[in-house]
Formats: structure tokens, sequence, C-alpha cells
């Protein structure tokens, strides 16, 4: 089973607004709304590729009711703790011309709370893989994804992280199975820039991540594509997918769910890039998360890897 953990969840009510003019009264052109934050896109997109998965976090108020109804109508099964104060975010997310985002802070989580979400993952084993990703709500102190992936690890799950900044840096002497930074991540975190055109620099700052405990690397480079840094000390860069950008949400968390997909199966690393590179493609030519069919056609229109 594929965990993930999505402690801030959220309704993303995204609007279509034209020609946005701050000040003024504006009407969207259509709007829709989806069950957001960053596990459970990955949850969604591991549906999309046949994958069984749970989501895990948290929920408050008419909302969080919300978002688990959402979530049972996809048939992805859940074990949410639900908060007895507060709501679960809404975030606003304005398209046109350019994209506008407005995101909630959501509700204040103890440490009662926190130790219920703790007692599921005594249920993970060797076989399991646990997913921690996004942002650490209020009232959790910075430690508690380290907290998670301590009992993950001691049961034997591979546990892949996808964080930023301190949080991030607090993961990596456990020595989690995947982390996945964009540049700019790797760029803040270790103090360098970095020419994404240049596999020798890349190279040379996934390997300092994996000396910190990482084992595998992967890189998100947005338009130049991807690079990964696997356990084995072998590089591996792919060209982005070609297509046309329409939705930026979401990309990153469906090359989590390829990446992830195909090392259950038993791919080996460069197999599991390509199908990163084309989930988070699929995704970022589609209006919101990719769909099976949008993966294929997008996985079989990829170049070779670049070893």
């Amino acid at each position: 089973m594929i965990y993930t953990v999505t402690l801030n969840p959220s309704l993303d009510y995204v609007m279509q607004v034209n020609n946005l003019q701050f000040g003024l009264t504006n009407r969207s052109a259509n709007e829709a709304l989806y069950v957001g934050g960053k596990g459970i896109n990955v949850s969604m997109l591991l549906k999309q590729l046949g994958q069984p998965t749970t989501v895990l976090g948290f929920i408050a108020g008419f909302t969080g009711d919300a978002i688990q109804k959402k979530l049972e109508r996809l048939a992805i099964p859940t074990q949410l703790v639900a908060l007895r104060q507060g709501l679960s975010r809404i975030n606003v997310k304005l398209k046109g011309q350019q994209e506008t985002e407005i995101n909630g802070c959501g509700p204040t989580v103890d440490e009662d709370d926190f130790w219920q979400l703790l007692s599921g993952l005594n249920e993970l084993n060797e076989q399991d893989v646990l997913i921690l990703s996004g942002s650490i709500p209020a009232g959790l102190a910075p430690d508690c994804y380290v907290r998670m992936m301590q009992i993950a690890m001691a049961k034997g799950a591979r546990v892949v992280v996808d964080t930023a900044g301190e949080n991030l840096r607090q993961c990596l002497p456990l020595c989690p199975f995947l982390i996945k930074p964009n540049r700019q991540e790797v760029e803040e975190l270790l103090s360098l820039s970095i020419d994404p055109n240049d596999n020798s620099q890349l190279a040379d700052a996934a390997r300092q991540l994996q000396q910190a405990g990482a084992k595998n690397v992967l890189i998100s480079l947005g338009g130049d594509g991807a690079f990964l840094l696997d356990l084995h000390g072998n590089t591996h860069r792919m060209s982005a997918a070609k297509g046309t950008p329409l939705n930026t949400v979401g990309a990153g968390d469906s090359m989590i769910a390829g990446f992830v997909t195909a090392i259950v199966q038993g791919d080996d690393y460069a197999t599991a890039l390509r199908l990163a590179t084309a989930c988070g493609g699929a995704t970022s030519f589609s209006q919101g998360l990719a769909d099976a069919k949008t993966i294929q056609q997008v996985l079989d229109a990829l170049p070779p890897i670049q070893n």
C-alpha cells in the first residue's frame, strides 16, 4: 500500500477570470471545486495509475466533511483525523492571463490529534511506502515529519519526502528513500546557484543531498526536464514532455506518483524517471490532474533517458 500524508488538506476553488482587475468587481467565466493538498494529489494520480493508496491527514468543519465525501466518491480510502475545532482550508485559485493563488491557513492541530495520526502508522510494514508532502499546519512542532519517519522506518516502510527548507533538512539524516526538490529549493537549501542545463552542477548538488542522507534525489527542473541521482550513484537526465502547459498545480505531485508507481512495480530507476516525467507533463497539459489516457499519450511521446 502507498500511504500519502496531507497534514493541511483543502478544497481548491478554481475560477477562470480572463481579465482580472484588482480593486474592481470581477466575474468568473467558469469555476470548479476540487479536493486539494499535495499528498491527496499524489493519491489521485496513483489511483489513475492503478496503485492502491490511502490518504492520511486531518480534516475540520464543513469543509473537512466535503473533502472526506469527495475522496469517498473517488473511491480513495482515507484515515483522516477529524479535529474538534476549526475549518479545513479553502484555497482560491484565479486563472487568466496569469495564475494567482490565495491559500487558506487551515485549522490548528494539537498534540493529541497528532498522536491519533501517529498511531495509524503502526500498521505499516516493509511492503508499504509513506509519502510525506506539503506544509505543516499551525500547532504542530517542526519535527512532526521526523517523528512520522521514525515510526514508518522502524516498521520497514520506505519514506518519500516532498517538502523544502528546514523541514527537508531535518528529514535527511533519517535517510528517506526519495526526495524531490525543485532547482530553486536545492539552491536555497545548499546556498548555491545551479545552471539547469549543466548536468555536472546538478550531479554535484544531488550528491551533497545524498551524502546528507537521501537515497534517491529527484530534482524537478520545470521546462528543462528532471534530473535523478539514484541510490546506486547513477545519474539520469530526462527532457521535459512536449505539449502546451495549461496548469502548474499538482505537476510535482504527479511526478512523485509516477516515480513511486514504477518502483513498486519493480522497474529500474531510469524507467521510474521516465514515468515521473510523463505524469508531471500530463498534469501540466491538463486543466486538473492528469488521467490515465493522457499519461500514456505523453509517455509514448517521450524521448529516451539521458544517462
